[in-house]
C-alpha cells in the first residue's frame, strides 16, 4: 500500500551514519534523535499515527491487511486464528494491534498498559528494555482471556533486538503455556544475532513462534552512535520549534474561550480500547456508532476547515483512529454530494464557495516519549509541543507529555480525543494540552470517550441499556436515561388512607406500592401555570447557580445522576444550562433511593461500570430535614469513588454544600406529580416485583399525556436562561464559593424540636419545606400545615391543596422553612371524616 511518503531520515544519517536497509524499509520509517540513555536513534513510522499524521485509512489499512496476513497464516478453526487472542504493546502498538484483530476477525483484544487501575488484578506484566518507560501491565477485566491454548498474538510497531517480545512470552508461558505465538510489527529490523536468539528461545520452549511484517531490513549503527547522538540532542535541544510555549490562557475567557466540547453519542459501557479486553461484540457496537459520531464532528467543525487533525491521546489511540475514519468518510460523503447537487460542502464552502473537495483529515496521538524536534525537510520530527501530563502520571507528580509534527503544519481545526481520565482540570489549565494546540490552530475541539473502567467488586458490567422516551417518560431520550425497571403494567396503586395505615403500622414500607395520581382540579393547574411564570427567573438563575458550582468544583466531565423522581427535572435543567452556557452535553441518567432502604446499588454500578464515579454528581430538587442526604451518604461508603453531596437548587435545611440557595421558595415541579416529572410514579422497591439483578423499578403513565406539563416546566424555565445568565449567575457563583457552604443542619433541628412540641414522636412524620409539605398534601394523609408568618404567595397552592383536604394552616413565627407539613401522627384506617381528612382518636 504506497503512502508517497517521502524519505525523512536523511539529517540523522549524514550525521550519525545511520543506515536503514531493505526493501520498503523507507517507505515506511524516517530517523529522529531521541533523548534516551540507552538508544539515541529513533525509527518514526510513516504509518503508525504516533508521531507523523497520516490519513487515518492508510494507518488502519496497513494494520487490516497485516491481521489478514495472520489470519491466512494461523488457517480457521479452534488452534487457528479462530482461537487467536491478539495483544498490543502500550503505548505505540494500542490502536495497531487492535486494528490487526480487526484484521483477523471476530478474535478478542488486549494492550498492555502503564496506566494502573485500583481493583483489577494484573495478569501478567514484562519489561521494555530500550524504552523510556518499561514497565507494562496486563489487565484484562476477564482473567480467562490469557488462559486458553489458541494462537497468542503480539503486535508491536517495530521489532528491533526482539528482547521485549522474549520477555513477554517468558512471562506469559510461564503463567499458560499455549504451543503457538505470532510476532506481528510494521517493520522487522532484527540483525541476524536477534533472529538467532528468537529461534533458539522458540526451541528450547518447544514452541512455534511466527513473525509477520511489512517489510523486513537491518539497521546499521556505527561505533559510538549513542555517545554522539546524545551530544547532538544537547546540541540543538531548545533550537528551533521544540521548547514549551506561551500559554493560550491569556485570552479573554481564558483556555476555555478558545475550546469547543463536542458531545461523541459514544455507546454506554463500550469500552474505550483493549485496556481490560475489547470483544467481538464491542467490535459490532462501534462499528454501528461510528457513522453517527462521525456526523457529529463533521458538524462541529469550523466552516472552511480544509485541513483537520485527529489527535488521540498516548494509549488511546484505537478509538480516536475509528473516529477520524468516521469523520472522513462523512466529510467524504458531503463533498460527493455536494458536488451531486451542486451545492457548498459544509466544512469547505468558506474557503470557496463552489470548492466541492472533501477537507483533508489526518491522524495522530501524543506521546510520553521525548524526541528531538528539527524543521528540516530530512528529518522527521519537524516541530514538538510540549505540554502537562494529565491523565495522573504514576510518578505521582506533573510530567512533560509531547505532540509531534502538529504545529506549523497547517491545520484549520484539531479535534483533540481524550478518555474521561484525562479529562482534568490540568488539560484545561495555560500549560495544558489545549492551550498549547489553541497556540498552532484556530479551531480545538475536544472529544471525550467515558473510560472503561471494570466493576470493583467483581461483577461483570451491566449491558442493560437507560430507559429513555418516548417509550419511557415523556422526556426527550437525550435529556435523561432512566436507570429503573419499567413496571407500567403492574397494578400498584392503593387509596392513601390504606397506604397510610399499613406504612404507620410498620405493615408495609412506603416504596411497596405507589399513592393513587393526585388529578388537579382546573384551579390549581392555572395556579401552577401562575407560579410558573413568575418563578421561572428565580428557577434559572438557581439552576445556573448551581450548575456553575458543580462545574467550577467537579469539573467539566460530570455525570449528572438525579434522584428519581423530584430531581429528574432539575437535572434536565442543569443538563441544559452546561449546554446553553458551554457547549457541554452531559451525561444524565435518574436513579432511585429509598429512605430505610437506600439507593439502588445495581444503578450505582452501573454508573460505575459505564464512567468514572469520581465524576457522577447527584442531584435532587431541595433539602427538607436532610433524610435522604444522609441516606445517600451512608448508602456510597462501600462503592470506591462516589462523591455523596447532593446538588440541588435550594437548600433551606442546611444538609448540602452544593445549591444554587438556601432560602425556601417554590419550585413549581413540587406542585404536580408525574405530570411534571416525565409521567414517571416514584419509585417502587418491593420483593417479588424487583430481583437481586433488578433496578429499582416505576411506572410510566401513559394515559396521562393530555395533562402532562413536564416539558412546559422545562421550556418555560429554560426560556429564561438569557435574561440571568450574565447579569446575576457570574456574581451567586462568586458568593457561592466565597462564603461557608459547610452543611449546619438547621433543618434537622427545627424538625426535632417540631416533632417534640406537636407530641408527633417520629421525625419522619415531620416534612419542612414547601416541596415536603406539597408532598404530603398530594400523598400522604396530612394532620396540619405549619406556615411562617408572613409566607406569601410561595404558599398559594399549599393553601389551596390545604383547603381541599380539609387540613387546617397554622401560621407559626421562628421557622427556617416557609412551611412545615405535619403527617397525622396517630392515623388509623376509618378515622376520617367525609372529605377523607383523618381525624385524631
Amino acid at each position: 500500500m504506497a503512502t508517497n511518503t517521502p524519505w525523512t531520515g536523511q539529517w540523522v544519517a549524514d550525521r550519525l551514519g545511520v543506515a536503514l536497509h531493505g526493501e520498503g524499509v523507507t517507505d515506511l520509517l524516517g530517523l529522529a534523535l531521541r533523548r534516551n540513555p540507552k538508544r539515541a536513534h529513533l525509527l518514526v513510522s510513516h504509518v503508525l499515527g504516533k508521531h507523523v499524521p497520516q490519513r487515518p485509512h492508510v494507518v488502519y489499512g496497513h494494520a487490516f491487511a497485516l491481521g489478514q496476513r495472520v489470519r491466512a497464516l494461523l488457517g480457521d478453526g479452534p488452534d487457528g486464528a479462530a482461537g487467536a487472542v491478539v495483544l498490543g504493546y502500550a503505548e505505540t502498538a494500542t490502536g495497531l494491534g487492535h486494528a490487526v484483530a480487526d484484521g483477523i476477525g471476530g478474535v478478542p483484544y488486549l494492550h498492555s498498559t502503564r496506566r494502573a487501575v485500583p481493583g483489577v488484578t494484573p495478569g501478567g506484566g514484562f519489561e521494555e528494555e530500550h524504552s523510556h518507560a518499561t514497565g507494562h501491565l496486563l489487565l484484562p477485566e476477564d482473567p480467562a482471556l490469557l488462559g486458553g491454548h489458541g494462537p497468542l498474538v503480539l503486535v508491536d510497531d517495530e521489532f528491533s533486538t526482539g528482547r521485549t517480545i522474549l520477555n513477554t512470552i517468558g512471562d506469559l508461558h510461564a503463567r499458560n503455556p499455549r504451543p503457538r505465538y505470532v510476532v506481528v510489527a510494521l517493520t522487522d529490523m532484527r540483525g541476524p544475532a536477534d533472529r538467532a536468539a528468537l529461534a533458539e528461545f522458540a526451541a528450547r520452549l518447544g514452541v512455534t513462534v511466527d513473525v509477520v511484517a511489512l517489510a523486513e531490513g537491518t539497521v546499521t549503527l556505527p561505533d559510538g552512535v549513542l555517545e554522539k547522538g546524545q551530544a547532538l540532542v544537547a546540541e540543538h535541544e531548545g533550537a528551533g520549534p521544540s521548547g514549551r510555549s506561551g500559554a493560550a490562557g491569556g485570552a479573554a475567557g481564558g483556555v476555555g474561550s478558545l475550546v469547543r466540547r463536542v458531545g461523541l453519542g459514544w455507546p454506554a459501557g463500550l469500552p474505550d480500547g483493549g485496556r481490560h479486553g475489547f470483544l467481538p461484540e464491542h467490535g459490532d457496537r462501534l462499528a454501528a456508532a461510528l457513522p453517527a459520531m462521525g456526523r457529529r464532528l463533521a458538524d462541529a467543525l469550523p466552516p472552511g476547515a480544509a485541513r483537520v487533525l485527529v489527535l488521540g491521546n498516548e494509549e488511546l489511540m484505537y478509538a480516536p483512529l475509528r473516529l477520524a475514519q468516521a469523520l472522513e468518510d462523512t466529510l467524504a460523503a458531503d463533498a460527493r454530494e455536494a458536488a451531486q447537487t451542486g451545492a457548498e460542502a459544509p466544512a469547505a464552502a468558506a474557503a470557496d464557495p463552489v470548492r466541492t473537495a472533501a477537507p483533508e483529515v489526518r491522524y495522530s496521538t501524543t506521546t510520553r516519549s521525548p524526541v528531538l524536534a528539527v524543521d528540516d525537510p530530512g528529518y522527521a520530527i519537524r516541530s514538538r509541543i510540549v505540554f502537562d501530563a494529565h491523565d495522573d502520571p504514576d510518578d505521582g507528580g506533573p510530567a512533560d507529555r509531547y505532540a509531534y509534527n502538529v504545529a506549523g503544519a497547517g491545520f484549520d481545526a484539531v479535534v483533540c480525543v481524550v478518555d474521561s481520565a484525562g479529562d482534568t482540570p490540568v488539560l484545561h489549565q495555560d500549560g495544558g494540552l489545549l492551550a498549547q494546540l489553541a497556540l498552532h490552530t484556530p479551531a480545538v475541539l475536544l472529544a471525550v470517550v467515558p473510560t472503561y473502567r471494570p466493576d470493583p467488586e467483581g461483577h461483570p458490567p451491566s449491558m442493560s441499556e437507560p430507559l429513555r422516551g418516548p417509550d419511557f417518560s415523556s422526556y426527550q431520550p437525550q435529556e435523561v436515561g432512566w436507570l429503573l425497571k419499567d413496571l407500567s403494567d403492574v397494578e400498584l396503586e392503593a387509596p392513601t388512607e390504606e397506604r397510610e395505615e399499613a406504612i404507620q403500622s410498620g405493615g408495609a414500607h412506603y416504596a411497596e406500592s405507589l399513592p393513587v395520581e393526585y388529578q388537579p382540579t382546573e384551579a390549581y393547574q392555572e395556579l401552577f401555570r401562575s407560579a410558573l411564570a413568575d418563578s421561572a427567573p428565580r428557577i434559572a438563575r438557581a439552576v445556573g447557580a448551581v450548575t456553575e458550582l458543580v462545574l467550577a468544583e467537579r469539573g467539566r466531565n460530570v455525570v449528572l445522576a438525579s434522584l428519581a423522581r423530584a430531581g429528574t427535572p432539575v437535572g434536565v435543567l442543569m443538563r441544559r444550562w452546561a449546554e446553553h452556557a458551554h457547549g457541554l452535553e452531559l451525561p444524565h441518567y435518574a436513579v432511585s433511593i429509598v429512605r430505610g432502604r437506600g439507593i439502588d446499588r445495581n444503578a450505582l454500578r452501573w454508573l460505575a461500570d459505564h464512567h468514572d464515579p469520581a465524576d457522577v454528581v447527584f442531584v435532587d430538587g431541595w433539602t427538607g430535614k436532610g433524610a435522604i442526604t444522609r441516606e445517600l451518604a451512608e448508602a456510597v461508603k462501600d462503592f470506591g469513588g462516589f462523591n455523596p453531596d447532593i446538588a440541588v437548587l435550594a437548600d433551606p435545611g442546611g444538609c448540602v454544600s452544593t445549591y444554587g440557595t438556601r432560602d425556601d421558595f417554590l419550585i413549581p415541579s413540587a406542585c404536580l406529580n408525574s405530570t411534571v416529572s416525565g409521567l414517571i410514579s416514584r419509585t417502587v422497591l418491593r420483593d417479588g416485583l424487583i430481583g437481586p439483578d433488578d433496578f429499582h423499578g416505576a411506572k410510566f403513565y401513559r394515559e396521562l399525556q393530555g395533562a402532562d406539563v413536564s416539558g412546559l416546566f422545562l421550556d418555560t424555565v429554560t426560556d429564561a436562561f438569557p435574561q440571568v445568565r450574565s447579569a446575576t449567575v457570574a456574581a451567586d457563583l462568586a458568593a457561592l464559593r466565597s462564603q461557608d457552604r459547610a452543611p449546619t443542619w438547621v433543618g434537622w433541628a427545627a424538625v426535632e424540636r417540631i416533632s417534640e412540641e406537636y407530641g408527633i414522636g417520629d421525625v419522619n412524620l415531620v416534612k419542612p419545606g414547601v416541596g415536603e409539605t406539597t408532598r404530603v398534601l398530594l400523598r400522604r394523609v396530612p394532620w396540619r400545615i405549619l406556615a411562617r408568618r408572613g409566607a406569601g404567595a410561595d404558599l398559594d397552592h399549599v393553601r389551596l391543596l390545604a383547603d381541599q383536604r380539609g387540613v387546617p394552616v397554622e401560621e407559626v413565627g421562628d421557622l427556617p422553612y416557609s412551611c412545615v407539613g405535619l403527617i397525622h401522627p396517630r392515623f388509623t384506617r376509618g378515622a376520617t371524616g367525609t372529605d377523607g381528612r383523618a381525624v385524631q382518636n
